[in-house]
């Protein structure tokens, strides 16, 4: 009759040490690489860090250039005032892992009022850029997680004005978005590229 050599592990050690390794790389992935690497951070932990800034290294600089306009925008509390111009109302589904991106054409000084809302959480960027100079002098106003947001806004250049939304869970998020000012045109960043978009008002 043979027996193992003692100083081989047991099957039960080997297993606990195989579970141990397995949930320290899931842990790593969680914490350090999705939020280095594609900007998802789950636990916040990147954000805190400053690992999540590393996965768009220009989010930092275009929030820079959004401080210099601090009367750009002002936040407010659900439905607000409509601002004389036209109105617009815009609904989307976003997919699990789907990004769409909704700009406004804005003369420098128009005023909009806005007011958007999602039945889960979304990661958002509020930016903008001028017609001349591009999307090298990005401003960005407002870069969080949330399921809603809403205040006035004043272009401080002419130029295209809106929102980033990306859906970061494995639900469907359906989000309706609400404006009135003086808008000159919309465009639709998504799936297909850049679209020119009429504006819908909301049915009365």
């Amino acid at each position: 009759m043979t027996s193992e050599p003692a100083d081989r592990p047991s099957r039960r050690a080997l297993f606990w040490g195989t579970a141990i390794a397995l949930a320290a790389g899931a842990a790593a992935v969680v914490l350090f690489v999705l939020p280095a690497e594609t900007g998802i951070d789950p636990t916040g932990f990147g954000k805190s860090s400053g690992l999540s800034s590393m996965a768009n290294p220009q989010a930092d600089e275009a929030l820079n250039r959004g401080q210099q306009h601090p009367n750009a925008f002002t936040p407010g509390n659900g439905m607000q005032a409509a601002e004389p111009g036209p109105k617009d109302r815009f609904t989307y589904e976003l997919a699990p892992y789907e990004e769409i991106e909704l700009k406004y054409v804005l003369d420098k000084g128009a005023p909009i009022t806005f007011s958007w809302k999602a039945d889960g959480p979304l990661n958002y960027d509020m930016h903008a850029h001028p017609f001349e100079g591009g999307e090298a002098l990005t401003e960005s106003y407002a870069v969080t997680r949330a399921d809603q947001q809403a205040g006035r806004y004043v272009a401080a250049f002419s130029g295209i004005h809106g929102w980033h939304w990306q859906n970061r869970t494995l639900s469907t998020v359906r989000i309706t978005l609400d404006t009135s000012g003086r808008i000159s045109g919309s465009k639709l960043f998504g799936p297909h590229g850049e679209q020119d978009r009429a504006l819908t008002p909301p049915a009365s």
